[in-house]
This record gives C-alpha cells, structure tokens and sequence, in this order.
C-alpha cells in the first residue's frame, strides 16, 4: 500500500516558480503511474501530468512548456516544477499514484497542497 504526501505550495506572484514535491512509502507496481492532479474551488479535479514507470511524460495542453513533472527512484519523491505561474493555476494540487494497464488508473491519493497564483 503507497501513502503520498505533498509539500511545496504556496502563495507567489504571476509568472513565478514553485516547485511541489510528493514523498512516497510503500510498495509500487511495477508497472505504475503518478501523477499530479489539480481542484480549484468549485469545480471538478483536473488532471495536470503523469509520468509512468518507462519513464514517459504527458501534461495537460494548458501547462505544456511551464510545467515539469519528475520522479527521483532513489528518494521515492514525484516532484511538479512550475514556472511562469498564472492565476488560472490557483488551486490545490493532488499526488496520485496507479498502475498502466491500457491506460493509467489512480488508486491513491494524498491530501493535497495549496497553490494560490496572484495577479
């Protein structure tokens, strides 16, 4: 069973950079997928980027080229950098994590961190 916990949100200013970090413990499939998903109030949970155990990223239209998801095996950390921040990416921002079969699907959740973009 993997638990996920987020850190790194926070409150900054467009077109700044903040860098979300998830920790993972437990065991993982070998086959897995994590990923960074995104709720801003009153609307549905949006997915953000994965990035799958070949190594293989993929990202949402809206934060291709600003966004950089990664994963360190060795600290079994899943990070989310983000550049060039704008308003419109306020929200509180959810680490999943799943395996591949035909298509990556989410099993775990952690609690999620604040991102709040002013203009």
């Amino acid at each position: 069973q993997v638990q996920l916990v987020e850190s790194g949100g926070g409150s900054v200013q467009a077109g700044g950079s903040l860098r979300l970090s998830c920790a993972a413990s437990g065991s993982f499939y070998s086959n897995y997928c994590m990923a960074w998903f995104r709720q801003a109030p009153g609307k549905e949970r949006d997915w953000v980027a994965t990035v799958k155990y070949d190594g293989t990223t993929t990202y949402t239209d809206s934060v291709k080229g600003r966004f950089t998801i990664s994963k360190d095996n060795g600290k079994n950390t899943l990070y989310l950098q983000m550049n060039s921040l704008k308003p419109e990416d306020t929200a509180m921002y959810y680490c999943a994590a799943g395996r591949s079969v035909f298509r990556c699907v989410y099993n775990t959740w952690g609690q999620g961190t604040q991102v709040t973009v002013s203009s």
